[in-house]
């Protein structure tokens, strides 16, 4: 994958990191958010390239790029709130110790 921005400025190695980190931690909230930005920002591309190819149906690629725009603000605004609330480095996108700590004890028993 590359290393392109969706619209709010989180690039797929951010959003990776922000997996990752939900996952050691078993915090998947976080992790579930992400991994949509990413199929989205996958179809998106590939409603692109469809749309380059004039033997397919502009129409309807067209149509699922309109949807894939109008949803994305939206879920890349909850994932900044849901690591907001949650209280997360946005400059470093670190899951803060606290969050650590109670997901470990969770895990732990």
């Amino acid at each position: 994958m590359t290393e392109k921005s969706t619209p709010t400025g989180y690039s797929v190695a951010q959003l990776n990191q922000i997996i990752e980190q939900a996952m050691v931690y078993q915090c998947a909230c976080p992790a579930q958010v992400s991994k949509l930005l990413i199929e989205l920002s996958l179809l998106a591309q590939y409603q692109r390239d469809c749309l380059e190819d004039t033997s397919a149906n502009a129409q309807v690629h067209q149509r699922i790029r309109e949807a894939i725009a109008a949803v994305r603000p939206e879920v890349e605004a909850c994932l900044t709130d849901i690591l907001t609330l949650e209280g997360w480095d946005m400059g470093t996108l670190e899951m803060p110790d606290d969050l650590k700590k109670r997901m470990i004890d969770d895990l732990s028993g």
